[in-house]
């Protein structure tokens, strides 16, 4: 048995796994020792339960001795984001309020990876409510960038993202508003993909019939985000904008020739969201590789006027219905950014839904006539590099400074009001070391072609092998 199982892909793991080359409670241990190592420098893993994961995955060793046909993700293990509802551990949102809460009921989602054989580690860090795009609440602190421990992992799914990159697990979960799997992905140098909403059905939720917020998977490769996505994916009747397509249809090959795909690049969403120079300084060669992989890459970016309203306005009123109730109960422990994102629904009008309700429609239509010209989108994820994790966000990009922690997540929330899927794929490091990650967007529902295109890129450049120096012990 190798030293490091903690290193290799969750495909490979899985695959192995099933050869019982190794026992599930060998896998398991792995990371658990992985955990004590390093997590005390990133701060990633924020729950743990040793003996029930232990348990578990002698459970499913003894499946597989007794001959019994083993689910996909059979012997993996995975800490679940701590917004997700985990049935007898606790999910404290990362606020004061929920720090000894402890669900009754697992998430959909949460079901779902458990059924299909993954093994419950833990809990993932969050920022309070998962808002914002920096992991740091006061229940359990600041989680790190394993590349750089000064600074950010990103954000709300930072905790999955540095756990990842840094071997404490082979899959992760996340959840994406605007940006909260891509931007932790590329600050981490990991693959993180906002599905086509519907694609992974939310349960519970309070708004059944909300598509600015999706669940989705990371991964360390395309592949392993893909086979997450397909144990996370299809139809629930509790979820009236499912979409149909089983999740085994992502259980496929990736590979495939890119010779002739259609790409538009967009360095800035039409001057919308501008990029710090050292972010574009990594993103502009990669236009070669996809040229040379037989792609025409042309400069274009879809109409988005609008689009950065349209998201504020709808966030904002997602904020009110999920959280207004607390900030009548318990102001004083939400932090002040909640109590602005709450108030600002608060003061919405029915115009400015009218409005925002009309745009994305408008923008939605305008995507599906880009697609009928391009076959695919390339932006950056983020706008900046990884900034030091002791800022509640970075005051300024591309030489504008920025008035709150919004500002600078524009490059992925812009696709959030589109309603199509997108992927941040590992493209490279700045000089100082710092992960950059490229956004593959996709037409609504070509979530695979989406995963395909960021498998051939991927293989190509190779960027997400290395792997972050930390200190163990």
């Amino acid at each position: 048995m190798p030293d490091a199982l903690h290193q290799l892909d969750a495909t490979d793991l899985a695959a192995r796994l099933r050869r019982r080359d190794f026992s599930a409670r060998e896998v398991v241990q792995a990371h658990l020792d992985r955990i004590e190592q390093v997590n005390p420098a990133v701060n990633a893993i924020v729950t743990l339960d040793p003996e029930g994961a232990l348990a578990a995955a002698a459970r499913a060793d003894e499946r597989l001795v007794r001959g019994a046909a083993v689910p996909p993700l059979h012997g993996l293990p995975i800490a679940f984001k701590d917004t997700h509802l985990t049935r007898g551990m606790r999910t404290t949102h990362g606020s004061p309020l929920f720090a000894d809460h402890i669900p009754d009921e697992d998430d959909l989602l949460v079901e779902r990876l458990q059924r299909a054989g993954a093994i419950r580690l833990g809990k993932t860090n969050v920022p309070e409510f998962a808002a914002g795009s920096h992991t740091f609440n006061p229940v359990f602190g600041t989680t790190r960038n394993p590349y750089d421990t000064t600074r950010s992992a990103g954000g709300s799914s930072g905790g999955a993202a540095a756990a990842l990159a840094a071997g404490m697990q082979p899959l992760a979960d996340g959840s994406d508003m605007g940006g909260s799997l891509r931007n932790p992905a590329s600050f981490c140098n990991v693959v993180g993909l906002r599905p086509t909403p519907g694609r992974v059905p939310p349960h519970p939720g309070g708004n059944l019939w909300d598509t600015l917020s999706v669940p989705g998977p990371m991964g360390r490769t395309v592949a392993d985000t893909a086979l997450l996505l397909s144990a996370m994916a299809g139809p629930d009747p509790r979820c009236p904008i499912g979409l149909e397509t089983p999740g085994e249809a992502f259980r496929v090959p990736l590979d495939r020739e890119l010779r002739g795909l259609r790409i538009a690049w967009t360095p800035d969403f039409g001057g919308r969201a501008p990029a710090d120079p050292d972010v574009l300084t990594v993103l502009e060669p990669q236009l070669g590789v996809l040229e040379e992989l037989g792609c025409r890459v042309d400069t274009a970016c879809p109409d988005l006027t609008g689009a950065d309203e349209t998201f504020r306005t709808l966030r904002a009123h997602s904020f009110d219905l999920a959280l207004g109730g607390l900030l009548d109960s318990d102001r004083q422990a939400l932090k002040p950014s909640i109590v602005q994102n709450i108030e600002h629904g608060r003061r919405l009008t029915v115009s400015d839904l009218n409005t925002a309700t009309a745009t994305r429609s408008r923008l939605y239509l305008g995507m599906l006539d880009f697609f009928s010209r391009y076959d695919l989108l390339l932006a950056p994820v983020s706008q900046v590099t990884p900034f030091d994790a002791e800022l509640e966000y970075p005051r300024e990009v591309a030489g504008r400074l920025t008035h709150s922690y919004l500002d600078w997540m524009r490059s992925a929330y812009l696709v959030s009001v589109l309603g199509v899927p997108a992927l941040s794929v590992p493209a490279g490091f700045t000089p100082g070391g710092l992960p950059v990650g490229l956004q593959f967007i996709g037409a609504p529902r070509a979530d695979l072609a989406v995963l395909r295109a960021g498998h051939a890129y991927e293989s190509a450049t190779r960027h997400g092998r290395r792997r972050p120096d930390l200190p163990t012990g």
